[in-house]
């Protein structure tokens, strides 16, 4: 019996109770809440009314988790959290279902988790953001629970990836400051926690910054519109904010690097292929070989160094000056990368894509799955009939924040809805006996091995 087969299929919903921070009533969800992925196994969802005892989450949440097959011992659990506001929280309903984040967590046995916050558009996100105000412990719970639904109770205290856009990277970077031993690491897209009071956000509370949080590998990934390049506007203070963390974190020996999106203001670009390699290198340094052991040291005798608003990179053995005013990378390969990503964000990838699984051909309609290429990601399909090429199929149209995906990409690095499907019908065939092959393309227009559909016998 496999896991999928252990439990039934459940959207679990728990403790309805109102709460004081401006949550509509939500006994039946309202928009933009309220159109949602279905969650049938590999897919697994609980979600949360809103509490008003003290201390406690005040908004609604789902959590959606992607349990990767066949794994039997989850090594940990990798979290996509969508930032502040409606329109970003609405995306998290999506974040587990992206094929590129499920190619890294796979690699490394883990499951991928995306929340959403169920946020009205002018309530306070630090109700949420700051793990210190209940939402942290909602989401141990929710961990729970799904491992009971999944049949991986590991999934309670498994060790964590975490990636965080805008208020996402408060909570990531909040996480890394009150519960570091738990977690591998921590990319911090356009959000950062702080270590001082704000005198304009009275409502923000400092972090302190323990010894343990200095193991932790985090990336601090803003956009150079956000007050490098651009000076003004809305989003201005996220650099001041972003220099102010990496000072004091990397001034106290902290694995902490900075990448500076070159294309971008808020939105996340094509932010994820510099992320998505950057934690894959962590998790295989960091993850244990048992479940249940301690996270592993990073060894520094890899590391590379660079400055923060520079595009080259040296290995910290041959720098002679204070390692500790340059930004940390793990290795050779993420130094070049992220060299890469700091010129254009066209981070290098020679592999192909993995060839499609199980394509079927029932009369004139052809129907696939497939996994994405871990560095690149799936940018379309082609569709190839007795040998010659018959179509593409690209998805949801152009995606307006980076480089083309099948699935589209929201604002808040999630696929769009609805989500696009693997699937063709052949309206031109003459005949039944055509010959149909299945090729994926990554986003940089490697392709991989064909795959020959199989006939239905329906």
């Amino acid at each position: 019996m496999t896991h999928a087969q252990k439990l039934p299929v459940a959207i679990v919903v728990l403790a309805a109770i109102a709460a004081p921070c401006l949550v509509t009533n939500t006994a039946a969800q309202q928009p933009p809440y309220d159109v949602v992925p279905e969650a049938e196994p590999p897919y697994y969802r609980v979600r949360y009314e809103a509490s008003d005892e003290l201390g406690q989450l005040c908004f609604p949440v789902k959590y959606t988790v992607w349990i990767p097959a066949e794994v039997q011992t989850l090594r940990g659990v990798v979290v996509h959290q969508h930032g502040c506001g409606e329109g970003s929280c609405k995306s998290g309903l999506t974040g587990a279902y992206d094929l590129h984040w499920q190619a890294l967590a796979k690699k490394h046995d883990c499951a991928l988790l995306s929340p959403s916050y169920e946020q009205p558009q002018e309530a306070d996100c630090q109700r949420w953001c700051d793990p210190r105000n209940g939402s942290a412990a909602t989401f141990d719970r929710a961990l729970k629970d799904l491992g009971v639904m999944s049949g991986h109770a590991e999934l309670a205290n498994a060790p964590l990836a975490l990636w965080g856009h805008s208020g996402g990277g408060h909570w990531c970077g909040g996480m890394v400051m009150t519960q570091p031993e738990r977690i591998a690491a921590a990319w911090l897209r356009s959000g950062v926690p702080l270590f001082e009071a704000n005198s304009e956000r009275t409502e923000i509370r400092p972090h302190s910054l323990p010894e343990a949080a200095l193991q932790v590998p985090m990336m601090c990934n803003p956009g150079t519109k956000e007050g490098v390049t651009v000076t003004d506007g809305r989003f201005a203070k996220v650099w001041p904010a972003n220099v102010a963390f990496f000072g004091k974190v990397r001034g106290r020996g902290g694995l902490v690097g900075v990448a500076i999106d070159p294309l971008t203001a808020h939105e996340c670009g094509n932010s994820r292929y510099m992320a998505i390699p950057w934690l894959d290198e962590c998790l295989g340094l960091r993850l244990p070989a048992n479940h249940g052991d301690a996270l592993k040291v990073i060894s520094q005798d890899t590391a590379w160094l660079a400055e923060p608003k520079e595009t080259t990179a040296i290995p910290a053995a041959k720098f002679d000056g204070d390692p500790l005013k340059m930004g940390w990378l793990p290795s050779e390969s993420i130094a070049k990368a992220w060299m890469q990503f700091r010129q254009d964000t066209n981070v290098d990838d020679f592999s192909p894509p993995p060839a499609p699984t199980h394509v079927v051909c029932e009369g004139n309609e052809l129907r696939w799955s497939a996994e994405a290429d871990l560095e690149s990601g799936v940018g379309k399909f082609i569709v190839m009939r007795d040998g010659k090429l018959l179509a593409e199929v690209s998805g949801n149209g152009k995606n307006r924040f980076g480089r083309q995906l099948f699935q589209n990409l929201q604002y808040s690095d999630t696929p769009a809805q609805p989500l696009a499907k693997m699937e063709f019908t052949d309206t031109t065939a003459i005949e039944k006996t055509h010959e149909y092959q299945i090729i994926t393309v990554n986003t940089v227009g490697l392709k991989s091995a064909p795959t020959v559909a199989v006939r239905s016998s329906n």
